[in-house]
C-alpha cells in the first residue's frame, strides 16, 4: 500500500510502498479518506516528542477519518505502530473508533475532531467555563485557537477575548465570535497595558494557553493587582501549549494577588468523557456553527506538504 514512510527522525516522511496491516484482537483494519496533518505529527517525527518512535520505519499520522470493513465511516486514532493514518490503511483499536455523521464531509471530520476535542475538553472539563463568565483565548489565531473562541461562545461564554500574533487572522475572530482582540506582537509593557485595557478592571474566569513563554508573563502582570483588595473570582489558566516558550517567570505576588489557579489539559481522558466530547463536536460541525479551514494535499506529495508552512488558521490534510 501507498504510505508516508518515516526512516529518518527530523526528516520528512516519503511516500513509498509499505506492508499492508494485519489486524489482532479487539483491533480494525481502516481504509483511510483523510488524515490531518497536525503539529504534533510533526514534532513526534523529529524526535523531539515523548511519543517519538525508538524503531524505525514507521508511517506518519495520529488520527483520521476512514471507513472499517463493514462500512461504517469513523474518526480513528491510536493506530499500532509501525501503522499511522496517512495511509491507504491502518490498523487501530477498535475502542479507538467513532462514527462520524452524514452531515460532516471526511476533510472537515480530520481536521476539526482532534483540536476541536482538546478545545472542548479544555473548556468544559478543566476550565469548567459556567455561562456568562468571561474568557480570554492565548494564541487564538491557530487552528485549535480559532476552534476555542468558536466553542467558547457556543457554551455561553459572556465575554471571548482573543490574543493572537497572526494579525490578518485576528481581524476575522469577530465573526467567529471573539468579542476583542489583543495582537501579541508588541513590548511587554505594551502587551500588559493591553491586557489591563482589554479587561478593565473586570473579572477573568478563564483562560486557554496555547503559547506560554512571554505572553503569559504580560497577561499575568496585567491580573496581578498592585493593591490589598477583595478578589471577586477565582481565575483558571488551562496550560494547553507553548508556541511561543517552554518555561516563564511567575512571580509569587501573581498568585497570591490574583486568585489564579493553573491547570494542565491532564493527558487523554477516560474513554465516556471523549466520547461525549466527540459526539459533542461533530454535532456542531455537522449543524454548521463550527468551522474549520482546510487545504488538502495529495499522499504522493507529503514531503513537499510536510514542508509547507500553512498560515491563517488552515489545517492540512493528507488524502491517500
Amino acid at each position: 500500500m501507498n504510505a508516508a514512510v518515516l526512516r529518518i527522525l527530523g526528516k520528512p516522511p516519503r511516500f513509498e510502498q509499505f506492508p499492508d496491516p494485519t489486524p489482532g484482537k479487539d483491533e480494525a483494519i481502516i481504509d483511510v479518506r483523510a488524515a490531518a496533518l497536525k503539529p504534533v505529527d510533526k514534532q513526534i517525527a523529529s524526535g523531539s516528542h515523548y511519543a517519538s518512535p525508538r524503531e524505525l520505519p514507521v508511517v506518519c499520522g495520529t488520527d483520521g477519518v476512514g471507513y472499517l470493513v463493514d462500512g461504517t465511516r469513523v474518526f480513528f486514532g491510536g493506530a499500532r505502530r509501525p501503522y499511522g493514518a496517512m495511509a491507504q490503511r491502518t490498523v487501530v483499536p477498535k475502542a479507538f473508533c467513532f462514527p462520524v455523521p452524514q452531515g460532516v464531509d471526511d476533510n472537515t471530520a480530520a481536521a476539526l475532531l482532534n483540536p476541536g476535542v482538546s478545545a472542548w475538553l479544555s473548556l468544559t472539563l478543566r476550565a469548567k467555563l459556567a455561562k456568562g463568565e468571561t474568557g480570554l483565548i492565548l494564541g487564538a489565531t491557530g487552528v485549535i485557537g480559532k476552534l476555542t473562541v468558536q466553542i467558547a461562545k457556543l457554551l455561553g461564554a459572556g465575554r471571548v477575548i482573543a490574543a493572537g500574533r497572526n494579525e490578518a487572522v485576528l481581524s476575522t475572530l469577530h465573526d467567529l465570535g471573539a468579542d476583542a482582540t489583543v495582537q501579541l506582537d508588541r513590548s511587554n509593557d505594551e502587551l500588559t497595558e493591553a491586557f489591563a485595557r482589554e479587561l478593565g478592571g473586570s473579572d477573568l474566569h478563564v483562560i486557554i494557553d496555547y503559547v506560554w513563554g512571554r505572553p503569559t508573563e504580560a497577561l499575568l502582570a496585567a491580573i496581578t493587582r498592585r493593591e490589598f483588595a477583595a478578589v471577586g473570582s477565582e481565575t483558571r489558566l488551562v496550560q494547553a501549549g507553548e508556541s511561543a516558550g517552554p518555561v516563564i517567570s511567575l512571580p509569587a505576588a501573581v498568585l497570591r494577588s490574583s486568585a489564579l489557579t493553573i491547570l494542565g489539559t491532564a493527558g487523554i481522558p477516560s474513554r465516556d468523557v471523549l466520547e461525549g466530547a466527540l459526539q459533542n463536536v461533530m454535532a456542531l460541525a455537522a449543524s454548521g456553527e463550527l468551522h474549520i479551514d482546510t487545504e488538502q494535499v495529495p499522499l504522493a506529495d507529503i514531503e513537499d506538504g510536510w514542508k509547507r508552512e500553512v498560515r491563517g488558521g488552515r489545517r492540512l490534510v493528507v488524502i491517500p
